[in-house]
């Protein structure tokens, strides 16, 4: 599984990466973490608004940092 961090590096930014590593530690999942904070590739993927959060290309929430628990619900 990978999941991206779309993103600039803002806090917000930063406080999304870190829930998301803890997400999959807590779930006990596989997953590769990956930060992008190139504008045109978070363009590309059709994201307006930062934070967003991909799991394997597919953007699942942009514009809000996900709690642990929601982002546990997407890894299942």
């Amino acid at each position: 599984m990978k999941i991206e961090i779309l993103g600039t590096g803002c806090p917000k930014c930063v406080k999304l990466a870190e829930n998301a590593a803890l997400a999959v530690r807590e779930a006990g999942v596989q997953a590769e973490i990956v930060k992008v904070t190139e504008i045109r590739e978070i363009m590309k993927k059709g994201v307006m608004f930062t934070p967003a959060l991909a799991i394997d290309g597919v953007v699942k929430s942009s514009g809000k940092v996900l709690s642990v628990e929601e982002i546990k619900a997407m890894l299942k």
